[in-house]
């Protein structure tokens, strides 16, 4: 079955797109942060403002997308020592959302997609997609180019989580 985009849909995509097509006549160099959403997010979140000079993640030699998969949970695991949940996870968990993030061949977010968004948690959402954000670039994938990384976040109430690739399971 094919979906045909609705001309709401189809509105909804050239406002987001307008920022990227009107960024591209100015030159904001390549660490500009980002300051409006990208195609796909569901809220208005934007990074935190962190610090000056952040150092670009080692490359990615991975040879395909579940390979690279680990790679990016690595780096935003990395990036949230602190917010990442240590241990197995309690039996219910607050928010479970599965996110795709299209990045470019330089690890920057291009786009995301939620496969299933936490709805009931709209400051989940809004969470993740800072998260990812913030931890924007990630490791080139070198060998792949565009790729796209596809994992679930598992959320508990006091704002720690693991991400499926790397979670240490459930009690």
């Amino acid at each position: 079955m094919t979906c045909l985009p609705t001309p709401r849909h189809l509105g909804r995509m050239a406002a987001l797109l307008a920022p990227l097509w009107l960024a591209g006549c100015g030159s904001t160099g390549p660490t500009a942060p980002i300051t409006s959403p990208v195609p796909g997010q569901l809220s208005d979140a934007t990074p935190q403002p962190g610090p000056a000079g952040k150092p670009v993640p080692r490359a990615s030699a991975a040879g395909n997308p579940r390979d690279y998969r680990r790679d990016a949970a690595r780096h935003v695991y990395e990036a949230n020592r602190e917010r990442v949940y240590a241990g197995k996870l309690p039996p219910i968990l607050y928010a479970v959302g599965t996110l795709q993030v299209n990045l470019d061949a330089n690890g920057k977010v291009l786009s995301m997609h939620w496969m299933r968004a936490p709805k009931h948690a709209p400051e989940v959402i809004a969470e993740i997609e800072r998260t990812v954000l913030a931890a924007s670039p990630f490791p080139a994938a070198t060998q792949l180019g565009k790729v796209t990384w596809t994992d679930t976040w598992l959320w508990d109430k006091g704002g720690h989580f693991q991400l499926d690739t790397l979670t240490e399971g459930q009690l």
